[in-house]
């Protein structure tokens, strides 16, 4: 069975879209294809069934990544298929664990910018909704940071379960 991550962010459009292109070409780029599973949601639904953002998908583009994103909403009943889900702020964080049914699955969820040393205490992702392209470039950069430490982490895991 194929190591899941899931990445979550507030409607699904921006931060966790990207986070979810950017990672699963770090999965396709490190051979790892078919071994991880790797999706996004929403702690809301107010945009299901909506693609990502246009700001999001210009700015994968423009840094060569792909995304073919429709927007969800994240379930609790998820947490017993996956193996990580990585919330992009410390909001998520909350409510993700509120939702876990069992300890076990709120032991599951982290934060993605844990994964970048360089971050320090400066763990959120911030939301660029309500800005221009430049927080959305902001937010690639971050993102990209913390994918490097998280495939690590996912190798490992990925490895041991072999």
């Amino acid at each position: 069975m194929p190591f899941s991550v899931c990445f979550v962010c507030t409607g699904n459009i921006c931060r966790s879209p990207m986070a979810e292109s950017v990672f699963r070409a770090r999965v396709e780029d490190a051979g790892l294809d078919g071994l991880v599973v790797v999706d996004s949601a929403g702690t809301g639904g107010w945009h299901e069934g909506d693609g990502a953002d246009t700001r999001t998908v210009d700015v994968l583009r423009d840094n060569g990544y792909a995304s073919g994103h429709v927007a969800r909403r994240f379930l609790p009943s998820w947490f017993s298929r996956l193996d990580l889900v990585i919330a992009l702020d410390r909001g998520h964080l909350r409510e993700l664990r509120r939702l876990a049914p069992t300890a076990a699955d709120a032991s599951k969820v982290r934060l993605l910018r844990s994964y970048d040393p360089a971050a320090g205490d400066d763990l959120d992702v911030p939301d660029p909704y309500y800005g221009g392209t430049g927080g959305f470039e902001e937010c690639l950069d971050m993102v990209e940071a913390a994918s490097e430490g998280l495939l690590a982490a996912v190798r490992e895991a990925v490895e041991e379960a072999a």
